[in-house]
């Protein structure tokens, strides 16, 4: 058996969380996140673009702490904190994108990112139901 499919097999999930394809889909997002970022104005140091940041960072967080308490109804509940993480952070983007701080191209990159993950958290807790 394969070093992968020992660690699914024990327990029913993987050892790291590192391994989880929607750790690994939100940590591109929250990458994506901190670059385009960078071209908001100088003026929302403080705001907008520390609350994209808080938001994007929090969704792999959570992942990788729901799964690392060894518990499917805690797991459960991280994902949904993630989920919330994702839906703050669309709307910060939808807001980026009538303030005219990110381009179209930019925000529609970011929420098909997002909306690739909101998929992916959506099954996982559709399977731990």
């Amino acid at each position: 058996m394969t070093e992968n499919k020992q660690q699914v097999a024990e327990h029913g999930r993987t050892r790291h969380f590192r391994d989880l394809l929607v750790w690994q889909k939100a940590m591109d997002l929250a990458r994506s996140v901190y670059l385009e970022t960078e071209k908001l104005p100088k003026t929302e140091v403080f705001g907008l673009l520390v609350q994209m940041r808080r938001a994007a960072v929090s969704i792999p967080s959570n992942i990788a702490e729901g799964h690392g308490r060894l518990n499917d109804g805690y797991l459960r509940q991280f994902l949904g904190t993630a989920r919330g993480s994702l839906f703050e952070l669309q709307t910060q983007m939808e807001l980026a994108s009538d303030l005219h701080y990110l381009s179209q191209d930019t925000v529609a990159s970011v929420m098909a990112q997002s909306e690739e993950v909101a998929r992916m958290i959506n099954g996982l807790l559709a399977k731990l139901e």
